[in-house]
């Protein structure tokens, strides 16, 4: 069985979350950056003109495909690289697959990954 791990972070912990990652042994992921907004619907903002809002918050997403008895160990080093205690430290969000393909190969499942 696999799964698919999606974290959306904060840009700025994006280091912190490969480096603790890659020192773990997983090497492959897939980064993207993403707008959103969580319960706090965004957030408010000074500038010289006055207070302006912010209605989407731009954030990263790392994918990860892992085995099943990896999920927990992955989710442990993700929160532990880029949680602050604070409202918008993000989510993680977790998928079970069906099956992977590597595409130079046609393997399927676990060799794929």
């Amino acid at each position: 069985m696999m799964y698919m791990i999606e974290a959306i972070i904060r840009p700025e912990k994006l280091q912190e979350a490969k480096g603790v990652l890659d020192d773990a042994g997983f090497h492959g992921l897939t980064v993207t950056k993403v707008r959103g907004r969580g319960r706090q619907k965004g957030i408010k903002l000074q500038w010289r003109a006055g207070e302006y809002s912010v209605d989407l918050i731009e954030k990263i997403k790392l994918e990860i495909v892992v085995k099943a008895d990896e999920v927990d160990r992955v989710v442990d080093l993700i929160c532990g690289a880029v949680g602050t205690d604070n409202v918008g430290d993000g989510k993680i969000f977790i998928h079970e697959l069906s099956d992977v393909v590597r595409i130079r190969t046609k393997e399927h499942g676990i060799k794929a990954i």
